[in-house]
């Protein structure tokens, strides 16, 4: 398939219209069931109820349970000498004289290096790294090339990329370039990259910043004359900072993956820089968001792109990088990668972390009001079931029809999950006694929900438990009652997964129903605190200023 973009907002009719109503339409109605059965029948009424608070249960149960799993491999992947098992693939065999850990799939994948279809060794590997920025402060940005550089990973085999706005003006441009000036040498190769404003043809948003960058830095290993396929590419916000055995761990899967080419690199993005200086409802928010992605890697079939990830370079020029009409083009990239290589494509999960910022503003209501434009951004994401129908359904491709099915029913279903889950559960109960309030069976509703919730709080308990030792230590400037705080604060669960979920997740959906686009990347503001607690604040969109 040759045609990858999405289609502009003006020539979305027809068949492509319905599949972006269907998503809301179906939230829609799926929260009205409860009303229209109560007013059939108590009895179809209470039964639906059940059905569902029973399939969420179960569900419940088993995301406790991936989540331990997800929480085991984290710990065991995060204590292994990556770049000793990177050594023993480039030499094809184990190193007697070192005493490291080896996990199983080690040994095997060394037994099935000569099986690859592309022979590619660790140490062949360059890895760049893309940098998105508009007008985050020095703050913010320069621990992310620090973080970068404190890798186990020499730092001469990385390109450092920083891809800045235009249009955020010569302070920005000043401060990349400042920052190119004074850690530059340290890498093999290090670039700013001006993202000119008003590309025809883009709307305003990181997909076209980082796809600008993407071809600079295309053009620089063409002039060096660097095989395209010994290049990964990670793209980071600013605010970004991958963990010390990042580099080692994506090098070390690349070269046995069987088919590197036809997949992404997924890290786990864990929510904890500032998570000690973040408020309440944020920090709810920032765990629970690093809970989603433990579990996602003990779900392969279902792994997507998100924020931080890795691609080759070659699959990213074969493609024309990422798409610039999106403001979602991190989830995005897996459907176009997914149709450019006719179904045959994945996203490979490892468990190894980029630390990123909790959202924190200025004041309370700012901080509440970046974190609700953030969710609507990544719930915006519902966009995607349009382009799956079309691209699947609607344009010649040779994807596996069965395949592009199950994508589509499990993406429509997990939007429509995310915006009636956390209303259902709380309002299913409810609905029968109060049309029915003569029927036994309505009325015990309330008792079995409530039950039913107490019993789900076991494994909230363990999610709880995930959550406190995936923390980083706390801060001096923190006192010791801040860590009870982190353990309260999961009292307001409710409100947070209503109004950062549904209501969130029911904006999005609505959006599309009524041609509303998000025409543009709602960039998230982002506030530093230093160590001796003073708070820097810039706003991350200047042409947004107030």
């Amino acid at each position: 398939m040759t045609d990858l973009e999405i289609p502009f907002e003006i020539d979305r009719k027809g068949h492509y219209r319905f599949f972006e109503i269907l998503p809301g339409f179906l939230s829609y109605f799926l929260i009205l069931i409860p009303l229209i059965l109560s007013l059939i029948s108590a009895t179809v009424a209470v039964l639906f109820a059940l059905f569902y608070l029973l399939i969420f249960f179960v569900q419940s149960i088993a995301y406790a349970i991936r989540a331990l799993s997800g929480y085991i491999t984290m710990k065991r992947q995060m204590r292994l000498d990556w770049n000793s098992l990177c050594e023993e693939i480039d030499e094809g065999k184990i190193i007697t004289e070192r005493n490291i850990e080896r996990p199983k799939w080690h040994y095997k994948n060394l037994r099935l290096l000569d099986t690859r279809a592309l022979d590619i060794r660790p140490k062949q590997l360059i890895h760049a790294v893309i940098i998105a920025t508009v007008n985050e402060s020095r703050e913010i940005l320069e621990p992310t090339i620090q973080s970068v550089l404190s890798t186990n990973f020499d730092s001469k085999r990385i390109i450092l990329v920083i891809a800045y706005e235009g249009r955020a003006g010569k302070p920005t441009e000043d401060r990349v370039k400042q920052l190119i000036e004074v850690y530059g040498d340290n890498f093999l190769h290090a670039m700013a990259v001006k993202h000119p404003a008003n590309i025809p043809g883009e709307i305003i948003g990181k997909g076209g910043n980082i796809t600008y960058a993407g071809h600079k830095l295309a053009n620089y290993v063409k002039q060096q004359k660097i095989d395209t396929t010994r290049v990964l590419v990670t793209t980071l916000d600013a605010d970004n900072r991958p963990d010390k055995r990042y580099f080692a761990a994506l090098s070390y899967l690349y070269s046995v993956v069987p088919k590197p080419l036809q997949s992404s690199y997924q890290p786990i993005a864990m929510f904890t820089n500032n998570i000690w200086d973040a408020a309440t409802f944020m920090r709810i928010m920032a765990t629970g968001n690093n809970l989603f992605y433990i579990v996602g890697t003990q779900r392969q079939h279902l792994s997507r792109n998100f924020s931080a990830h890795a691609q080759p370079l070659k699959s990213l020029i074969d493609m024309n990088f990422w798409s610039t009409r999106t403001v979602v083009e991190d989830g995005h990239q897996f459907w176009r990668s997914y149709f450019y290589f006719d179904g045959d494509y994945r996203v490979i999960p490892f468990s190894i972390p980029i630390y990123q910022d909790a959202v924190l503003n200025e004041t309370y209501r700012r901080t509440l009001k970046t974190q609700f434009i953030q969710v609507r951004r990544w719930t915006y994401g519902a966009s995607d079931i349009a382009y799956i129908a079309d691209k699947g359904f609607f344009t010649k491709n040779n994807a596996p029809k069965a395949d592009v099915l199950a994508k589509f029913y499990r993406t429509l279903y997990t939007h429509v999950s995310w915006a009636t889950n956390a209303l259902m559960i709380w309002y299913i109960g409810l609905v029968p006694p109060m049309f029915h309030p003569q029927s036994i069976a309505a009325n015990s509703l309330p008792l079995i929900v409530s039950t039913i919730q107490r019993i789900d709080m076991v494994t909230l308990v363990a999610l709880i438990y995930i959550a406190l030792v995936t923390l980083p230590p706390r801060p001096a400037r923190h006192k010791r009652h801040r860590s009870l705080f982190m353990l309260i604060q999961w009292l307001f669960l409710p409100f947070t997964s209503i109004l950062f979920g549904s209501i969130a997740a029911f904006n999005s959906q609505t959006r599309l129903i009524l041609k509303k686009y998000l025409s543009r990347f709602d960039i998230t503001e982002k506030t530093a605190i230093t160590a001796a607690g003073k708070k820097v604040t810039t706003v991350a969109d200047p042409s947004r200023v107030s």
